[in-house]
Formats: structure tokens, C-alpha cells, sequence
């Protein structure tokens, strides 16, 4: 059983094996490399596919009822102070193992078809590969400085992925965005780490979380010091996952290729800072207010991401709040000790949204050759609809995902949010109303995403050239660009847009038809773009069910718990032991959500809207300017891009201009009169050193006679006359 897990190392090794040969070989010879494509994305997929594999050994060996494992040795040496790098197997790690894996393996597939004509192709799978290789890395460390070493791996592999289409001045604004703002985070990770280790004497996870508690127990440490360490450590995290403040890339990271969005928001980048609070979650739960100060962050952060995500028009976007808002949900669970329920949401969480991404990568893959490979037209609802009597597949497997985040059974997502709401009513009142209102509005800004994409009828009509191949990708390196990475070449729709008819409350936009011309129609994927989505969709919809009755002991937990739950004591849980009571329990969650539901199918449905007329005019004003708000409120990100935009952006530039005039007028004015004093006065005394006796004599004359005038009135000699 020992030697199984010393394989645990293999699982990031084997990715990290893959892309350093593969990068190494694109590097020195890129022609070579590109001709062998396909080999480079075939091994690799193989190389995850291996780490897979024993990720799944690695945890039917733990629900066998196998002890934990860990194991380490010496790295760096120096007096008292010894760094250790190894593994750590506890129930948390094998579960993250196969998300991560199991979601990498899949995108990997997928982005062998959706990047296929993408003259970066090889460079991308190095990036993917680099990429599941270093969140493995960080879920079995068993110490802070390994896991920040991966951290800021996967922090870096997430600047080159979100970059790969860097030529787009919007993707490189982006990946730099990224990158800047989870520095902030990363920085205070970086002060709490020595900040835990000079009052715990440990890097150690476990052995600093015992010395932790056990310092608090005996009152033995500040407890201001100590919460100001774990909320260092906590911005890490903050940053990581995108909760509220520093969530605002997020959505700009949707500038990179779809396939790396997916595996962003499911299994690597947002959910390393959910997993590091839930490692440390012994160490967070020793202190009240620090433990509060983790669910306010992540209930503003779910009712922030909800209400932005509900007038979205950019399709990625709507999916990226979406995920902002969920892992709200998970850092409020942590933050009221509800460690289960958290980790069981990020789990069916992780599977429901990398369908949803990996069938919008499907929708824009498909309307790209009708309305052009902007971002702004590709990815706007606006010109979509119906979508799914083109894309049968992907109109099939992306509603799964939708009712598994809006939380109707039995969909994964519905099993663990419903812990979630229950946990955070019986823990606060005003907890409980953000949760509860934060799923209704999950429900009504998914729904709509659904049926703005797939219901309805097609809104965007283009004219294309049979006789001519489809235009070019965008991706692809001889495709026409101006120097700024602009795309300038020939669109294959006008950029005239003229309504239609009415939809949902909007209005519905079609392309007019070019003359000769026959119009073009969305098209479905290839296989290898839908077999990850129809193999998603099996988790999508089964894996919510390790939580349900069907697997609950006498305890009132499923069967699973103990195994899932590194917690000694876990928290007093408010389900029930039976079905009936179960489904009693659940009324009021599956009520929110359909309501919801109901309020997106009457607001953008095929259903007509109710004639304004028909509206007490009165009442207009306050119907019209709310809606009015809240659109204008979500449609412009709360306002806070151009909060940050005015006071951190062209704040800081005018502080600059400031500082550059106080150093021009002030520091270098002090110094330039100082030269100039000393110029003047140099010029002076040349003038007065002419050679001639008679000056001088003269001078000197002069001189003590001022002096003498002086030393009388000094000391009273010489006295006015009365």
C-alpha cells in the first residue's frame, strides 16, 4: 500500500515529463515540432491520461479504508532551519487529483479539434500541459512553501494560457490583468507564510495547524497577530478565486481560448484558493473573527457575481460571474465551518460549469463563420438563438448544466448547494437571505443564458461564399492583422444589423443578406469537441448523488464521509436520514429555483410580453426604474472596473504626474539653485579678483570702516544725538 502511494508523485510528474521535452523541442526547432502536431497533443493527453489513472487507484484505495500517507525529505539546510519537499495523501487529495485529471484529460481532447487550425497549437498543449501539471503539485504538498511554489506555478501557466492569442490586444490586457491583480493576493500570502511560521516553528501543515490551536488555546499568542496572519494568508485565495475585491479579471480572462476558460473555472486556477483555505481550514476555524471574515467576503462575492452575471451579453462572460458567484458559495460554507458542504460544491460545481464552457466554446466554434471572429459579435447572445436545432448535441448536453447550477434535482450542483443554503440559514439570518436570494438569481441568469443561446429562432443571418473555403481563424498566424494584432480582414457580414422580430423582450437581430449570396446556418461540432461534452454530462448529472439518501448511514452523513471529510468532528449537518423528509427539506430550495426559472422563461421565453399599456402609468415609473437599475448595475460590472479604473488606474497616473512635478520644481529646483547660487557667487569673485592694488586697497578700506561702524554701535560707543 505504501509503494501505490509513493505513485502519487507520478501524477504532476507525467504532465510536467510531457511539456518539458515538447517546449524544449519547440523552442530550438519550431518547424520540426509543428510537423509532428498531432504527436505532441497525443502524448501529451497520454501523460494525464496516466496521472488519471492512478488518481482513481489512489482513491479507491482510500475509500477502502487506507490511512493517510505522507511523506517528505530534506531539501535545504541552513542551522535550525529545514525546508522539506514531498506528498501528502489525505481524503481532500485524491478527490482533487481525479477533478483535476479527469477535467484536464477531457479539455485536452477537446482542444485537439477546437484549436486545430490555431498556429500555436503545439505551444497551447505545452501551456495545458504545464498547467495540470502544477495544480497535482500543489494539492499534494504538505507544506506552505511547497504550496506556494506551485501557487505561483499555476499562477504563471495561467498568464500564458489566458495570453495565448496575445497578438489580441484584449488577451494581452487581460493575462496581464490577471497577473498583476493576483500579485496583491500573492503578496499577502507571502507575508502570512513567515508571519504562521515564527509563531508555529513549522511550514508543515498539519504540525502548524496542532501548535496553532494549541498556542490559541493557551492563550499564548496575540490574537490580533494571529488573525492578521491568517488573513494574509486568506488574500492569497481572495485573489486566487476571484471574490470581491479583487475579482475583477475574472471576466476578462475570457479573452483566452475557450478550452483554457474551462479548465480555469473548473479543476486549476480558482479552485487552488478554494482548496489552500480548505486545507488550512484547522487553522482558519481556531479563529471566530477571521472565520467571519471569510463568509461576509464570500456571501458579498455570491450576491455580487449573481447580480452582475443577470444582463450579461457576452456568453463567456455570463458563464464567468456564474463562477464567481458559486465559488462565493464555497468560501461562505468554509467561512461558517460548513467544510463538507464546500468541498462537495466544488466538486459537482467543477463538472457542471466545464460543460457549460466547453459548449459555449461549441457555439462560438460554430458561429464564428457567420458573424465574424470578433469576440464582440461571436460571443454575444445578441445575434444567437435556436441554436439548438442546429447544434442537437451541444443543445442537449449544455442544459444539464444549466439546471445542475440552477439547483434542480437531481443534477449534481442541487445536492451540494442545497447543504449550503441549509447551513448558512441555521448559522445567520442575513447569511441565509444572501444565499437563499443569490440562488433564485442563479437560477434566472442561467436560464437565460439557455435561452438567449439554444431557444428561439436564429437571430443572426450572414452571407458567405459557398465556391470559397471558410474564412480563416482568427488564431491562425496569416490571418490578416494590423500591426496591433487587430483583425482587418474581410468580415463575412456587414456590420449593419437591422431588427427582426421581437424576443423575450428584446429585439431580435438579423445580418441582411448580401446580394448573390446564399446564407449561412450554425453547424455542430466535430466528435472530438462533443465526446467531452457528452462525457461530462454523465458527472453532470450522477455525481451529486454520493450526497444523497441512497448513500446516507445512520449518522444522517452518506457512507462517503468519513472518507471525504478530513474533519474529526464535522458540523452539525440539517439534513435528514430519509428520503421523505429529505424531499420536505429541499421544498424550499427547489421553490427558489423555479421561481427563478419561471421569472427568465417570462423575460426573455418565446412567451410575448404584456403591452406596456396595459401598465398603470404610475406604476411605470417604478416598474421601468428598477429593472433600468439592475440592468445598468450588471451590464456595467457594479460599476467597479471603472471604480478601480478611476481610482487605481488614472489615480495613480495623476499621483505620478504630481510626483514628477514636485521632483521637477522642488527636488530638482532646490538643487539647481544650490548650482546656480554657487555659479553666481563664483562669477562674482572673479570679477573682484582683477589684479589691481588700488581696487583692492580700496576695498579693504572700506571694509573696516564698516567694521568699525559696527563694533561701535555693538557695543554702545557711538550714540544718536537727543
Amino acid at each position: 500500500m505504501e509503494s501505490l502511494y509513493k505513485h502519487v508523485r507520478i501524477v504532476p510528474l507525467c504532465p510536467f515529463v510531457a511539456s518539458v521535452p515538447i517546449g524544449s523541442s519547440l523552442f530550438l526547432s519550431p518547424e520540426a515540432t509543428k510537423s509532428l502536431r498531432r504527436i505532441c497533443a497525443t502524448l501529451s493527453t497520454f501523460s494525464l491520461g496516466i496521472s488519471m489513472v492512478i488518481s482513481f487507484n489512489l482513491f479507491w484505495q482510500l475509500i477502502s479504508g487506507s490511512p493517510i500517507y505522507q511523506s517528505s525529505w530534506s531539501w535545504i539546510l541552513y542551522k535550525d532551519l529545514s525546508l522539506e519537499v514531498g506528498f501528502s495523501i489525505d481524503p481532500l487529495t485524491p478527490t482533487m487529483l481525479i477533478l483535476v485529471t479527469t477535467v484536464g484529460v477531457l479539455v485536452m481532447i477537446y482542444s485537439d479539434s477546437y484549436m486545430s487550425h490555431d498556429q500555436g497549437y503545439v505551444r497551447f498543449f505545452v501551456y495545458l500541459s504545464l498547467f495540470t501539471a502544477s495544480m497535482p503539485g500543489l494539492v499534494i504538498s504538505p507544506n506552505l512553501i511547497q504550496i506556494y511554489i506551485f501557487w505561483e506555478l499555476v499562477g504563471m501557466c495561467s498568464y500564458l494560457s489566458i495570453g495565448s492569442w496575445f497578438t489580441r490586444p484584449g488577451a494581452a490586457n487581460a493575462c496581464q490583468k490577471a497577473f498583476v491583480t493576483n500579485r496583491i493576493g500573492d503578496f499577502g500570502l507571502l507575508l502570512g507564510i513567515p508571519g504562521i511560521y515564527w509563531a508555529t516553528g513549522s511550514f508543515e501543515i498539519y504540525d502548524l495547524s496542532e501548535r496553532f490551536n494549541g498556542l490559541i488555546a493557551k492563550s499564548e499568542i496575540n490574537l490580533l497577530f494571529a488573525n492578521t496572519c491568517a488573513i494574509l494568508l486568506f488574500l492569497g485565495p481572495v485573489a486566487k478565486s476571484a471574490q470581491f475585491p479583487p475579482h475583477v479579471w475574472l471576466p476578462d480572462a475570457m479573452e483566452g481560448p475557450t478550452p483554457v476558460s474551462a479548465l480555469i473555472h473548473a479543476a486549476t486556477m480558482v479552485a487552488a484558493g478554494i482548496f489552500l483555505v480548505a486545507r488550512m481550514f484547522h487553522l482558519f476555524e481556531a479563529l471566530p473573527f477571521t472565520m467571519d471574515f471569510i463568509s461576509w467576503i464570500g456571501a458579498v462575492t455570491a450576491l455580487l457575481g449573481a447580480t452582475i452575471a443577470i444582463a450579461q451579453k457576452d456568453l463567456k462572460k455570463g458563464l464567468a460571474y456564474s463562477t464567481m458567484s458559486q465559488l462565493g458559495y464555497m468560501m461562505l460554507a468554509l467561512g461558517i465551518g460548513s467544510y463538507r458542504s464546500a468541498s462537495f460544491h466544488l466538486i459537482t460545481h467543477a463538472f457542471s460549469k466545464a460543460s457549460l464552457f466547453l459548449g459555449s466554446g461549441s457555439v462560438i466554434h460554430s458561429m464564428e463563420p457567420i458573424v465574424g471572429y470578433s469576440p464582440d459579435k461571436c460571443q454575444n447572445m445578441t445575434f444567437m438563438g435556436g441554436l439548438r436545432a442546429y447544434m442537437p448535441i451541444t443543445g442537449i448536453t449544455s442544459p444539464l448544466g444549466t439546471l445542475s447550477l440552477c439547483g434542480i434535482p437531481p443534477f449534481a450542483c442541487f445536492w451540494s448547494k442545497d447543504e449550503i443554503l441549509a447551513d448558512s440559514w441555521s448559522y445567520s439570518f442575513t447569511l441565509g437571505v444572501i444565499a437563499w436570494f443569490t440562488a433564485g438569481s442563479t437560477a434566472f441568469y442561467t436560464f437565460r443564458i439557455y435561452l438567449l443561446t439554444f431557444e428561439g429562432n436564429f437571430r443572426a443571418v450572414a452571407s458567405v461564399d459557398i465556391g470559397t473555403d471558410a474564412s480563416p481563424s482568427p488564431h491562425d498566424s496569416t490571418h490578416s492583422t494590423n500591426g496591433d494584432g487587430i483583425d482587418i480582414a474581410p468580415r463575412l457580414v456587414r456590420d449593419k444589423i437591422i431588427p427582426n422580430e421581437s424576443f423575450g423582450g428584446m429585439v431580435n437581430y438579423s445580418y441582411p443578406y448580401s446580394s448573390g449570396s446564399n446564407s449561412a446556418s450554425p453547424k455542430e461540432s466535430d466528435s472530438s469537441m462533443l465526446l467531452p461534452l457528452i462525457l461530462l454530462a454523465i458527472p453532470t448529472l450522477l455525481v451529486g448523488f454520493i450526497g444523497s439518501p441512497f448513500f446516507r448511514g445512520g449518522n444522517g452523513y452518506d457512507l462517503l464521509s468519513d472518507r471525504l471529510d478530513p474533519l474529526p468532528d464535522p458540523p452539525t449537518r440539517t439534513s435528514s436520514e430519509n428520503w421523505l423528509d429529505f424531499a420536505t427539506n429541499s421544498v424550499p430550495s427547489i421553490a427558489v429555483a423555479l421561481s427563478g426559472i419561471v421569472i427568465s422563461f417570462i423575460s426573455y421565453g418565446p412567451l410575448p410580453r404584456r403591452s406596456q399599456q396595459s401598465v398603470n402609468p404610475r406604476a411605470t415609473v417604478i416598474i421601468d426604474y428598477f429593472p433600468n437599475f439592475i440592468h445598468d448595475w450588471s451590464y456595467y460590472r457594479g460599476y467597479i472596473d471603472g471604480f478601480y479604473d478611476l481610482i487605481l488606474t488614472k489615480g495613480t497616473r495623476i499621483l505620478a504626474k504630481l510626483m514628477y512635478l514636485f521632483d521637477q520644481w522642488v527636488i530638482d529646483g532646490i538643487v539647481n539653485a544650490i548650482g546656480i547660487s554657487s555659479l553666481s557667487g563664483g562669477e562674482g569673485t572673479r570679477y573682484g579678483g582683477g589684479g589691481r592694488i588700488p581696487f583692492y586697497i580700496t576695498i579693504s578700506i572700506t571694509g573696516l570702516v564698516l567694521l568699525l561702524i559696527l563694533a561701535m554701535y555693538s557695543t554702545g560707543t557711538f550714540q544718536y544725538p537727543a
